[in-house]
């Protein structure tokens, strides 16, 4: 009796297959293909308006492709948005109005409910979880607009964990947050990544720390290879110009340093 051969790979979660995507018959995404694993921690760099976001909202099903494939946990974007939490770039915020932070993480459950139906049990169980994950369950009660900018992101993340997600995709989360506080977030994402697959975006190449497992380029055009490591021409595909020098000394550097010969005036 043969057995099937045992594989230490972990299943593919994200799948783009030269994907064509843009608006109004424009391309912003061009023959883009990525494969993301299980329990990846994904960061891609580019800069603004190289279709980051416009990815994002082809993987969320927002935004259909003019040419290519997408399957997320190998399904349709349709049905395998379901296993996605999303972490928006900015959130409108009425800093007056008077909504508290265990009712936005409460929003993440809607998709759970049908329409008109009550929160239940197991809805207040799981968004008490999300905001211990996020170490905001203390201040549940507080209201929103009171939070300092960090904290919010923290809730933001919670309501996306809220939803139970494999995957989790973030779009910009640290243009909001001051420097200082993006490291304590980073290290937050870290532990999630034991359990939830992460893909991040970012124009700011200083954004991105020893915490990211694999990290690309993306402007139109994608450059990734799986690794951890940016070369010198990888960026220079991307931003269309030479990168000499990546904020040497910033923690959690995760690019190679240069040699002098590498570092021109």
């Amino acid at each position: 009796m043969q057995h099937a051969e045992m594989t230490d790979t972990p299943r593919e979660v994200i799948s783009v297959t030269h994907l064509w995507a843009g608006y109004d018959s424009e391309p912003v995404l061009e023959d883009i293909n990525l494969s993301v694993r299980e329990l990846d921690f994904v960061g891609l760099i580019g800069p603004n308006g190289g279709g980051k976001t416009t990815l994002l909202k082809v993987l969320l099903g927002l935004l259909r492709p003019t040419r290519g494939n997408v399957r997320i946990m190998g399904k349709s974007t349709k049905e395998g948005r379901r296993d996605i939490g999303y972490v928006p770039q900015s959130v409108e915020l009425d800093r007056d109005f008077p909504i508290s932070v265990w009712d936005v993480v409460r929003m993440g459950r809607l998709g759970k409910r049908g329409l008109l139906q009550r929160y239940t049990i197991e809805d207040e169980r799981v968004v008490a979880e999300a905001l211990r994950d996020v170490e905001m369950l203390g201040l549940r009660n507080r209201p929103i607009g009171e939070l300092s900018g960090g904290q919010r992101q923290r809730v933001y993340i919670a309501r996306a964990l809220a939803t139970e997600p494999r995957i989790l995709l973030l779009d910009e989360p640290m243009a909001s947050v001051d420097p200082q506080v993006s490291g304590s977030l980073y290290e937050l994402l870290s532990c999630l990544n034991d359990h939830v697959t992460i893909l991040m975006v970012s124009h700011d190449v200083s954004a991105i720390s020893s915490y990211v497992k694999t990290v690309g380029c993306i402007n139109r055009r994608l450059f990734y290879h799986g690794d951890k490591q940016i070369t010198p021409d990888m960026l220079e595909a991307a931003y269309q110009c030479p990168i000499d020098l990546l904020a040497h000394g910033v923690p959690h550097r995760v690019f190679p340093e240069h040699s002098a010969e590498e570092v021109r005036p």
